[in-house]
């Protein structure tokens, strides 16, 4: 009873109602995420180079938005309008999807989803570190990754489900779209109804000019894990990795299904041995974990393998991801804490777009398990310097 005690403390409102509104929201996202690129080529008849157009501006605006919507809440000093704004932005591009004519309907659909996706993210987890004790942090950010890659993992087994009701000889793709409209919008209501603005901390008379966003330790920080964010490219890559070893679309939904299913059990109790071990070390062996999978994939030659990187896959994700943004909170200050948010996630989006081409070049130029290699040794790479950063500096996280 005191173990399970002790994983809710921390669990405070806020967290646990924005953690099903990213859910639902998810749920919504991943529904159309197989779909989209099938509707523009045989639908819309657009060129995969339209395809890959579409999806660079979606990720980079996602980025730029990140940055500036840190900035807008904490120069406004709020949090849920600009969370509110962005989850009801992510809401009406999909029926908008529905209502596509040509390729540029889906391309500015996607924009609008960014948008909304860059403008909530920084101002949620500042939202989610100022609704609960620091010394809860993690538990508080694996829970919300944990909700946040359950939804992953539903959106396209409901997908799969309704394009196996319909057949494939005729499948619909806009009542689709319209479909993933309603989980969004259900997500939109929970965070109206039932999400609260945090309390702003206030500075006592005589205490010292909160620190900048930008401080020598985030810095550090941020450039380090940069080593790492430089080898972490696209899943996509994955995915063309299990289609060259004979996976069907439906088997690489079904394994990636796997992942975010693993990922959503483990993230909350990553999170809560993250707040007791330390986040640098539990960071470390996420790395670690990462490592092992990517060597996987470059040695891969079964399909069964496939199937097992992808499950340990979703250790490094539960590992990692959500433990990152609970260092950034430790290293930004309540007033500024969606502007180093948002700084970091934008730089990692920057840098992903760069990981992804290099390890494009890489597969064409030199072999499909060099991306593989170069990830693997990026994340040994960034373990250890975190690891003697840490030391070095005597930091207890």
């Amino acid at each position: 009873m005191g173990f399970i005690k002790d994983m809710k403390a921390g669990l405070t409102r806020n967290v646990t109602f924005l953690g099903v509104v990213s859910g639902l929201t998810d749920i919504s996202s991943e529904m159309l995420y197989p779909i989209v690129p099938i509707f523009l080529t045989s639908v819309l008849g657009a060129p995969m180079q339209v395809v890959g157009l579409i999806e660079g501006v979606a990720e980079a605006t996602a980025s730029f938005v990140k940055i500036l919507g840190g900035r807008l809440s904490d120069k406004a000093g709020r949090r849920k309008p600009f969370v509110i704004a962005g989850y009801s932005l992510s809401a009406i591009s999909k029926p908008v999807l529905a209502l596509a004519a040509s390729w540029h309907f889906v391309l500015f659909s996607r924009f609008i989803d960014r948008v909304g996706k860059g403008l909530r993210t920084s101002a949620r987890d500042a939202l989610i570190a100022g609704s609960v004790d620091k010394e809860h942090w993690g538990k508080a950010f694996g829970f919300h990754r944990a909700m946040d890659t359950l939804g992953a993992a539903l959106g396209p087994l409901a997908a799969l489900a309704m394009l196996h009701y319909m057949g494939p000889a005729k499948p619909d793709y806009r009542f689709i779209f319209m479909a993933a409209f309603i989980p969004a919008l259900l997500g939109v209501g929970v965070l109206v109804y039932f999400v609260r603005e945090a309390a702003q901390a206030k500075a006592s008379p005589g205490a010292p000019a909160p620190r900048q966003p930008m401080t020598a330790d985030f810095k550090t920080f941020l450039a380090l894990y940069a080593i790492f964010a430089l080898g972490n490219s696209s899943d996509v890559f994955l995915i063309m990795k299990a289609r060259d070893l004979g996976f069907t679309l439906t088997h690489i939904i079904l394994a990636y299904t796997g992942y975010n299913l693993v990922y959503a059990l483990l993230a909350s109790p990553a999170g809560w041995l993250a707040d007791r071990l330390g986040k640098v070390k539990t960071m470390v062996f996420g790395f670690a974990v990462f490592a092992m999978v990517y060597l996987g994939f470059a040695l891969a030659d079964k399909p069964w393998m496939i199937w097992v990187l992808f499950a340990f896959y979703g250790f490094y994700g539960a590992f990692n991801e959500g433990i990152a943004k609970a260092m950034v909170a430790h290293l930004s200050a309540g007033e500024n804490r969606a502007s180093a948010m948002g700084y970091f996630q934008g730089a990692l989006g920057f840098l992903a777009f760069a990981a992804s081409a290099m390890a494009g070049l890489l597969w064409d130029k030199v072999s499909p398990a060099a991306p593989f290699l170069v990830g693997a040794a990026c994340a040994l790479t960034c373990g250890a310097a975190l690891t003697a950063w840490t030391r070095a500096r005597k930091l207890s996280f």
